[in-house]
């Protein structure tokens, strides 16, 4: 069965590869100008080169402005964006940077403005300064270090300005999708569909300049929008992604180039589900951790190196896949994956895949989106349409596991906006108010109808609230009451909702809204 799963894998990297010529675009430096030929090399960061050439028809864009090839010199950052045939259509060209020391008015919609970074506080070390290393902060997945949505950076705006926190950069052509990002080695790591295909796409930190796009399937368009749901995972020089057809790719974070993938629907026999695979995996030391859903395993773990099937779990029922990610928690002196299916959250052990425990009372027959949240010995999880929250006490010994539910209350029908733990409350979105619940009792402290329903994230002593539809704002994680320290509209809404995540790292606010991403600078000013 391995044998024939690293067959398709091997299909799977020659399709990427025979695709990539004509993916649409090739980001990199400028390395020579042929004026006679009107010709360009241009170099990647794989430090691969390609050479185009530019006919008169090309749009060509230096720093957000008309320009002609003349203006185009060795050592320009440039994207090329290419037909279908091979041709250039499109030439996006970036001078060097601007001095960050200096100010800048807005930036332009072509022109991501030069972001400051003058280095954050970090835990042990003291203020460190700010470089490629510093865009990591930990956020190298969906929901952040441990997944528990809670981010690692300090010394924030206490209060939001009007009009909300001072815009660092923003960039566009990211393509259709709800994805949100990840983080790591000066790269910023999201998914989009542009057309008929689905790409995996780095930027760079600094200024929003694509440094690649690689393609890992075809565009899956359904009634709430086309595009991939899930976010990359990064571990290391890896980056791990899949898209809502069920295409999983393992590509080099430098370069993107494939190093192996496949389609974990065909392979374990699972069909899709009605809005698409919206599962960003989970890396948890040699394994990727995914959930298909088929009738050959609920949930699977792949050797990430060379993406050999490691073992795969069965739960009761053969459950399909939901839309919500897998976490890794060790209760009981068992570490385990959690993550919902569409009829139940359940426990498998991390070692062998061996089935632990389910719990249903907190799963709905449409939809069951939020990653579920650890609190000690206890797992929370929730969903919408009607149906609410549960808690339950993974108990269990000598290597087996049970769970005895707590309780269930409906006061957090969490749809897809996911929870917070901060302390010993939680807070998310219960279909429309935001509520804080004490964990333990399921208790509401407190509950606000002003924002609207979203999606959160935690940071240095507050709460980002991204509504679907409306505002962000900010908020005191506290029990005693709602506390709104600032509010603002994201500029350039799409007309699709606001469902990608925010993320908090760095000391930025990153807020991905199909083609378009705002990174808004959230440190208080030295």
């Amino acid at each position: 069965m391995q044998r024939r799963w690293m067959a398709g894998l091997t299909g799977f990297a020659v399709l990427i590869f025979a695709t990539a010529a004509v993916a649409g675009l090739v980001s990199g430096t400028v390395s020579s100008v042929d004026s006679a030929g009107k010709r360009i090399v241009v170099e990647t960061s794989g430090g691969k080169t390609q050479t185009f050439r530019i006919p008169k028809s090309t749009r060509i864009e230096v720093d957000g402005e008309r320009g002609s090839f003349d203006d185009i010199k060795e050592g320009h950052r440039v994207s090329v964006f290419s037909t279908n045939t091979g041709g250039v259509s499109r030439l996006r060209i970036r001078t060097a940077p601007a001095d960050a020391s200096k100010p800048r008015s807005e930036p332009s919609e072509d022109e991501p403005a030069a972001s400051s970074d003058d280095g954050e506080e970090v835990a042990g070390r003291g203020r460190v300064d700010a470089g490629p290393a510093a865009t990591d902060a930990g956020w190298t997945q969906f929901r952040g270090p441990d997944r528990a949505n809670r981010s690692s950076s300090t010394g924030l705006l206490t209060e939001w300005p009007q009009g909300g926190p001072p815009l660092a950069w923003r960039t566009e052509g990211l393509g259709v999708g709800y994805s949100s990002v990840s983080l790591a080695d000066g790269k910023i790591l999201t998914m989009g569909s542009r057309g008929e295909d689905e790409f995996v796409i780095a930027v760079d930190a600094a200024d929003g300049s694509e440094v690649w796009a690689t393609r890992i399937g075809a565009t899956r368009p359904d009634g709430r929008g086309a595009g991939p749901r899930g976010t990359p995972t990064i571990d290391g020089d890896r980056v791990y992604a899949l898209g809502a057809n069920g295409d999983l790719a393992c590509l080099e974070l430098g370069s993107g180039s494939p190093v192996w993938g496949g389609n974990i629907l065909q392979h374990f026999d699972g069909n899709n589900i009605p809005w698409g695979i919206s599962e960003s995996v989970l890396i948890d030391g040699n394994k990727v951790i995914c959930t298909p859903g088929g009738k050959q395993a609920t949930m699977a773990a792949l050797d990430k190196e060379t993406g050999d099937v490691i073992w795969r779990a069965k739960a009761p029922g053969n459950p399909p896949a939901a839309y919500a990610s897998p976490i890794a928690v060790d209760i009981g002196g068992v570490r385990q994956y959690v993550n919902f299916t569409h009829s139940a959250v359940i426990g498998v052990r991390a070692d062998n895949g061996q089935f632990l425990w389910s719990n249903d009372s907190s799963a709905n027959g449409t939809a069951n989106c939020s990653t579920p949240l650890q609190y000690g010995d206890y797992i929370f999880s929730a969903s919408g349409y009607g149906t609410g929250g549960s808690l339950v006490l993974v108990t269990g010994e000598r290597g087996r596991n049970g769970a005895k539910q707590i309780y269930h209350t409906r006061e957090m029908k969490n749809h897809h906006g996911g929870m917070v733990i901060v302390g010993d409350h939680l807070y998310g979105t219960d279909s429309g108010p935001l509520k804080c619940l004490e964990v333990m009792s399921g208790e509401v402290a407190w509950q606000d109808r002003s924002v609207g329903k979203g999606s959160v994230v935690f940071a240095d002593g507050h709460i980002i609230l991204r509504s679907e539809g409306g505002p962000l704002a900010l908020f005191e994680a506290t029990p005693d009451g709602y506390v709104e320290k600032g509010r603002f509209d994201q500029p350039d809404r799409s007309d699709l909702p606001a469902w990608a995540h925010p993320v908090v790292a760095d000391g930025k606010l990153f807020l991905r809204d199909q083609e378009l991403l705002l990174v808004y600078d959230l440190r208080e000013s030295r």
